[in-house]
């Protein structure tokens, strides 16, 4: 698969335009699994919007929980390493916001249930 990715770089190589060779060479650029990796991770993003519309019986506690901590994590290491991987914090700031909000949801649901057990 290496030898697949390299013959791919090296032909998209020869058409950058010199105005995008910072970017191009950047060391987490594309060229790098370091900007690859935070594009296949709006995925996680996608998802969590796609959540939005399920009622909050049904979100998963654990799994929301998990995603916002681990992407906090991720958000303040992508911050520390060098290079600094902005798109790397960018996504991991958006999974986070996403799945505290569901955790909110969450919260409300069962804040909401406990009250009207009470009554």
């Amino acid at each position: 698969m290496s030898a697949i990715y390299k013959r791919i770089i090296e032909t998209c190589d020869k058409f950058v335009p010199n105005s995008m060779r910072p970017l191009w060479e950047h060391p987490a650029g594309p060229k790098t699994i370091f900007f690859w990796a935070p594009i296949c991770k709006w995925g996680l993003v996608a998802a969590g919007i796609g959540d939005l519309n399920r009622p909050a019986e049904s979100l998963s506690l654990r799994q929301h929980t998990s995603l916002a901590v681990t992407s906090l994590i991720w958000s303040r290491w992508s911050l520390v390493i060098i290079p600094k991987n902005y798109s790397l914090f960018a996504v991991n700031s958006f999974v986070a916001g996403t799945n505290i909000y569901q955790l909110c949801r969450i919260y409300n649901y069962e804040h909401n249930k406990s009250k009207d057990a009470k009554k």
